[in-house]
């Protein structure tokens, strides 16, 4: 009997192996902890399709922050519920609306510890529901919109975001806000670019989570699925435009996406776990079918290995917790 000259499973041998020899790792400040922060809430409302993450008043928001930087986190993002909208979002230009707010919370709360990301889009904000503002045919205005988001980043930063996030995935959003930020001195807030931002099917939980009031679908301006080179090419704009990350939304569909953009450039990738992802886990996990906290660990670190720098989930501080 010829006998095996490699023997790969010499390196599978026990723990401390294993660990000696892993390719990737996940550490707490790879992680960055989506919030959602409501207004008008005496206590924190429970979303029905993700269990385990709530709608925070500002108080719990705010202890939801200082626990993130003792964990060690990468960071926290932030989503502001209104409890008003109008066709134009102009609660996300109010300095005392519920995002900016939550943003000044966050920092105080924060300090230096972690990164305080806001969101920088309007559909939280719109009674359409859209990322941006419409035309009279009904169809939403990218260079109206861009004039807008300007105008939110410089609100974002000057209530003490660290990173602002556009998200809404309207042409030349990352340059507008740069040069918005830069006008107003706020040449050190960076910007974490929804470079690669796809309309999935996989968002339907964060439409619950939001309050989402969208009629219609984002399909004239998200990604459309089946397009991997022209996310490479929304890639290349944002970080020509000045973005100093990019990002790929969502994450555990797009694996070959993140791989593809982490080997184009040299600006950090994040990667968003997002509600439907963490979802699915753990609806499975409540009945059975899987090994929820293995399942959690797998997902992570499988964005991590296709080449994310920063994966943002709704599982951030429970991994922070076993990891420490």
């Amino acid at each position: 009997m010829a006998f095996p000259a490699h023997r790969p499973r010499r390196l599978r041998t026990s723990p401390a192996v294993r660990r000696l020899v892993a390719e990737v790792s996940v550490e707490p400040r790879h992680l960055v902890l989506p919030m959602f922060v409501a207004e008008g809430l005496s206590e924190p409302r429970p979303i029905s399709s993700m269990p385990g993450v709530v709608q925070h008043t500002r108080e719990s928001a705010k202890a939801a922050v200082a626990e993130a930087a003792a964990l060690g986190l990468g960071g926290v993002m932030l989503f502001g519920v209104p409890l008003r909208k109008d066709a134009t979002g102009s609660g996300a230009l109010d300095p005392d609306g519920i995002l900016n707010v939550a943003i000044a919370d966050a920092a105080a709360a924060a300090g230096d510890a972690l990164v305080v990301m806001s969101d920088l889009c309007l559909d939280e904000f719109t009674d359409h529901g859209h990322c941006g503002v419409l035309d009279d045919r009904g169809r939403v205005d990218n260079d109206a919109t861009l004039e807008i988001y300007g105008r939110m980043g410089v609100a974002q930063a000057e209530a003490g975001a660290h990173m602002v996030g556009p998200s809404g995935m309207m042409d030349g959003q990352v340059g507008v806000v740069r040069a918005a930020l830069d006008a107003a001195g706020h040449t050190d807030t960076s910007i974490l670019a929804y470079a690669a931002k796809y309309s999935s099917a996989f968002y339907g939980p964060f439409r619950e989570a939001v309050d989402s009031s969208l009629q219609g679908d984002r399909k004239t301006y998200q990604q459309d699925p089946a397009n991997a080179r022209e996310a490479l090419r929304e890639v290349l704009l944002d970080v020509e435009e000045g973005a100093d990350l990019v990002m790929v939304k969502p994450a555990m569909g797009y694996l070959d996406v993140v791989q593809r953009v982490r080997d184009l450039v040299d600006v950090p990738v994040a990667a968003y776990n997002i509600s439907g992802e963490y979802a699915m886990v753990e609806a499975a996990a409540e009945r059975g079918w899987i090994d929820r906290e293995r399942a959690i660990d797998e997902t992570v670190l499988s964005i991590r290995r296709a080449g994310a720098d920063v994966v943002l989930t709704y599982w951030a501080a429970e991994v922070a917790r076993r990891l420490r």
